[in-house]
This record gives C-alpha cells, sequence and structure tokens, in this order.
C-alpha cells in the first residue's frame, strides 16, 4: 500500500523560499501521477504542481508557476516542491497525492488522487 508522509513545513518571511518533501513508500512501479496540493482555511484543496514520475513530465497551476518547482528523485522514492518568492497567499496545509497512471498529463483536480499525506503547514507572513 502506497504510503506518503510530508515534510518541510514551516513559517517564512514574504519573498522567503521553502523546500518540501513527500517521502513515498509501498509502490515500486513509476507509473504514478504525483502532486502537490494545498488548502488554505475555509478554501478548497487545489492542485499547486503535478510530476507523472516515469517521464518527469510537470504541471503547475497559474497561481505558481515561475515561483514553484516539483521534482522527484526516484532513488529516494522522494517529491520535492521547492517554493520561491513566497506571499501570504501562499499560506496553506499543503499535501502530497499519488495515484497510478498509465500516462497523459496529471491533473491538478482532486478526484483521481487516491492516496493522501497529512499535509505540512506552510505560514507565510508579510
Amino acid at each position: 500500500q502506497v504510503q506518503l508522509v510530508e515534510s518541510g513545513g514551516g513559517s517564512v518571511q514574504a519573498g522567503g523560499s521553502l523546500r518540501l518533501s513527500c517521502a513515498a513508500s509501498g509502490y515500486s512501479s513509476t507509473r504514478y501521477c504525483m502532486a502537490w496540493f494545498r488548502q488554505a482555511p475555509g478554501n478548497e484543496r487545489e492542485g499547486a504542481a503535478t510530476i507523472y514520475i516515469r517521464s518527469g513530465r510537470t504541471d503547475y497551476a497559474d497561481s505558481v508557476k515561475g515561483r514553484f518547482t516539483i521534482s522527484q528523485d526516484n532513488a529516494k522514492k522522494t517529491l520535492y516542491l521547492q517554493m520561491d518568492s513566497l506571499t501570504p497567499e501562499d499560506t496553506a496545509m499543503y499535501y502530497c497525492a499519488a495515484f497510478a497512471s498509465l500516462g497523459g498529463q496529471c491533473p491538478l483536480t482532486t478526484g483521481a488522487y487516491r492516496v493522501w499525506g497529512r499535509g505540512t503547514q506552510v505560514t507565510v507572513s508579510s
């Protein structure tokens, strides 16, 4: 069974950077979509970035494009989210998610994702 554990959240001032990590276990295939989602209080969970493990193809929400970078280390089975130029609007709980996929573009919507981590809090102060 696939399990995901996030880490790396914290508090940072606007303009700063953080790198989130998601340690994955319980799978051997590379045919997975993995993603970072975020949810601020009172808001719906929204996709920030996705990656197809087999090809390395990435996709980003417009709100984070050019500031966030999703990457993977297959040897460590770890997913990363490098977040730069952070703003208070980036404050949210960040979740790692995954589902098995034969390919194509990984969605930025929650419905297809079957496995979720518990999240890590990111707080950006002005």
